[in-house]
């Protein structure tokens, strides 16, 4: 079955930097787009950020664009999010899943346990 975990998350203080990473199992790892997404306490889960199955078209949300960098590689079967300048907004747990195609980043439904980022003011 479908198994993703995701690591590198942590306790930072805003302006700092932090990489997550996701990897993938049980799935044709290359054949699909790929998404990050948070989830902040008593909030909903929301998208963050995707990618394309060959890496070569990406989108983010507007609260992280131009911080935050998703890249993949298939040959690894990894995805991983790049955060740069964090602010305690950032803080959530964050999760990878694979997206339906066409849909605007809409997960499957498959998740991981997630990795906690926590940005101190």
């Amino acid at each position: 079955q479908v198994q993703l975990v995701e690591s590198g998350g942590g306790l930072v203080q805003a302006g700092g930097s932090l990489k997550l990473s996701c990897a993938a199992s049980g799935m044709r790892f290359s054949t699909y787009d790929m998404g990050w997404f948070r989830q902040a306490p008593g909030k909903e889960r929301v998208f963050v950020a995707g990618i394309s199955t060959d890496g070569g078209s990406t989108s983010y949300s507007d609260s992280v664009k131009g911080r935050f960098t998703i890249s993949r590689d298939n040959a690894k079967n990894t995805v991983y999010l790049q955060m740069e300048s964090l602010k305690p907004e950032d803080t959530a747990v964050y999760h990878c899943a694979p997206t339906i195609p066409s849909s605007n980043w809409q997960p499957f439904g498959y998740w991981g346990q997630g990795t906690q980022v926590i940005v101190s003011s």
